[in-house]
């Protein structure tokens, strides 16, 4: 994870600052890899090839499921997300329900996603298990995936009114349901 006080930081189109916004966030250049967390502009590296085609093979899954029910969207990064003035965030795969769409702008997405998807990199796997799971269950994100390629995990998490609660856990083979996508399930050895 590298912020804005790294040398790289300082080709930004931006002041350096303590705290950013979204302001701040939309003068970055189209296609910049960076997250407004929290008042911090954070940037990641590339993903992998592998975490690509996981993304890919997972994004497809649901949108073939969404299709057939004619249900809502299926979005891959990079995306914005904008859930506050101080947190726009790129999910690898969102959903937004057909009875939400509205909040899908031409530019980013107005809220929560109904479900959110992270693959981890080696490189951000502390941020998607941290900091921006918190952050979706505080701005109502309804479930969350996040998925492991080296141990070839998939995690489902449920939002409650006690916050993300753990679904299923299912590593190698075995199937990982969406209680928020109606009759979507996806075997996740076809991720791996």
């Amino acid at each position: 994870m590298q912020s804005t006080s790294s040398p790289e930081a300082t080709a930004l189109p931006v002041p350096e600052k303590e705290r950013y916004t979204y302001a701040d966030y939309a003068q970055l250049p189209e296609g910049a890899p960076y997250e407004l967390i929290a008042g911090d502009l954070v940037m990641a590296p590339s993903p992998s090839s592998l975490h690509q085609r996981i993304l890919l093979r997972l994004a497809v899954s649901m949108q073939h499921h969404i299709d057939q029910e004619n249900n809502g969207e299926v979005l891959i990064a990079p995306m914005d997300v904008y859930l506050s003035d101080a947190t726009t965030v790129q999910p690898d795969v969102l959903y937004i329900a057909e009875a939400r769409r509205e909040i899908i702008g031409a530019q980013r997405i107005n809220g929560a996603p109904d479900v959110v998807a992270e693959i981890f990199s080696p490189s951000t796997g502390h941020r998607d298990v941290g900091i921006k799971k918190r952050l979706y269950e505080q701005h109502g994100v309804r479930e969350y995936w996040t998925i492991d390629p080296e141990t070839q995990a998939v995690e489902v998490h449920t939002n409650t009114d006690a916050g993300f609660q753990q679904q299923a856990r299912v590593v190698e083979t075995g199937t990982a349901l969406s209680a928020v996508i109606e009759g979507f399930s996806l075997e996740i050895a076809t991720l791996f």
